[in-house]
This record gives C-alpha cells, structure tokens and sequence, in this order.
C-alpha cells in the first residue's frame, strides 16, 4: 500500500505497544519511519522487524524529555531521511497512586514524559514542517483524560495533550499542518498488563473486567489504535484538525 510513500514519520515510545504497533502499520503503506524510543535496543528490535518485513525504518534512542536530545534527533532524522512530514507522540508512562500517596517525582515524572515531551517534539519537528508548508502531528492522549482514580498526574497530562493539540492545530494550521489527538481506552499493552499487576489483578481478570465495562465487550489491540492514528496522518483526513478522537469500543 502506498499511502504514505515519500512520506518521513517519526513515532516515539515505538519500542512496543501502540508505537510500534503504529510504526509498523506506517512503514506497512509506504512511510520511511524513525522508530524512537528510550531504548535503543527495543527501538532497534521494533525497526528490525519492519525492515524484515520489506519497510524503511532506522531506530534512535532519545529522552524525549530532553530539549538538546529532541532537536539532534530530530535532525538526524531528517538528515537520513531528507524530511518530516509526520510526527506521532506516542511516548507515556504510568506512576499511579491516590493523590495523598503521589509523591512529587511521580508526578513531575508523568507529566514530563506524557505532556512535556509533546511540546518539545512538536517544537522541534514544525521547523521543519513549516518550511515544507506540510505536516501531520497525532499525539496520544487517554481516556483517563475525563478522570482516573489514581491517576491525577496521568489524567491532567493526556487532558493537557487535549488543549495542546487544539492550541497547535490554530496555530500551525495556516502553514499546511494538522495537529490530532486520539484517545484509546482500554488497550492490551503492557502498560496495561503492569497496571493489573500492581491493583493485585491477574492480566486476564483485568482484561475481563474492563471488557465488560465496555459496549463492544472486549479490550482494545494496539492495531486499532494505529489504524486511526494512521488516517489522521494520512491526506484523506486533510481537512480534520484540532480533533481528539476516542477509541474506547464506545464505553462513556
């Protein structure tokens, strides 16, 4: 498929999960994709696998908390790959605890990883993008943004990426840019599984019980997640912008 041909991609956090299940699925219609990850050797893994697979990937470790790291690696980027048309902050963590129990560092730590790093990837890439009056900018942002118990510091961060990512969209959007988000709800990741684990739950019984919360009765794959992630790349969404769009089997 070539949706995406001649198109550059960055996606971070692609060393598992819905990064690289995105990473895959951009490389899959044609992209030359930055695999990026703090990881080198997961983002390596996960760009091994998609250049086995006949794609164009190349892997960078990179703190995207780091200003000075986000600028080189954005650069090397478009060093390799001659552009960067689209940009996919997909880089989180989790450190969840009830507000009495979330000490300072959980906090200041979620909120750099999940909303900082947003701002200082999208800084570095519309450089670029605003030369070539063309860009795409998907962030991920969460159910949990409506609310989380025991989560304060992840729910304030991917509501954050909300007003981020609308903010950006009038911003950017005279130079050819369109700025998304998407919202997954309970997806099978292993960020999830470490949340059952740490609430006493086997994966299983986690899994389950969230399935039954949901209207469609099951848990989320991270292929779902990357199937909208990719049209909100792609030109067929040209004309959506400052959009947040959930995919959660429709739970309220």
């Amino acid at each position: 498929m070539t949706r995406f041909r001649n198109r550059t991609a960055i996606v971070t956090g692609a060393g598992q999960g819905i990064g690289a299940a995105t990473a895959a699925l951009l490389a899959e219609q044609g992209a030359r994709v930055a695999v990026v990850d703090l990881r080198t050797d997961r983002a390596e893994a996960v760009a091994r696998e998609i250049r086995d697979a006949g794609g164009v990937a190349a892997a960078f470790g990179c703190d995207v908390t780091d200003e000075a790291a986000v600028t080189e690696t954005t650069g090397r980027v478009v060093e390799e790959f001659g552009g960067l048309d689209i940009l996919v902050n997909n880089a989180g963590i989790t450190r969840d605890n009830l507000l009495f129990k979330m000490g300072r560092d959980d906090w200041d730590s979620v909120l750099a990883t999940n909303l900082t790093s947003v701002y200082l990837c999208c800084r570095a890439a519309q450089k670029y993008m605003v030369e070539a009056r063309y860009g795409r900018i998907v962030s991920l942002s969460s159910r949990s943004a409506l609310g989380a118990r025991g989560q304060a510091n992840y729910a304030a961060a991917k509501a954050g990426i909300q007003g981020l990512t609308a903010t950006l969209a009038i911003e950017l959007g005279p130079f050819g840019i369109n700025v998304n988000a998407v919202a997954p709800g309970y997806i099978a990741t292993a960020m999830t599984a470490a949340t059952a684990l740490r609430v006493g739950s086997t994966v299983e019984d986690h899994q389950e019980r969230a399935a039954q919360a949901t209207p469609l009765r099951r848990v989320g794959q991270p292929r779902e997640v990357a199937s909208v992630i990719a049209f909100l790349a792609s030109d067929e969404a040209s004309y959506v912008s400052g959009q947040t769009l959930y995919v959660n089997g429709g739970a309220r």
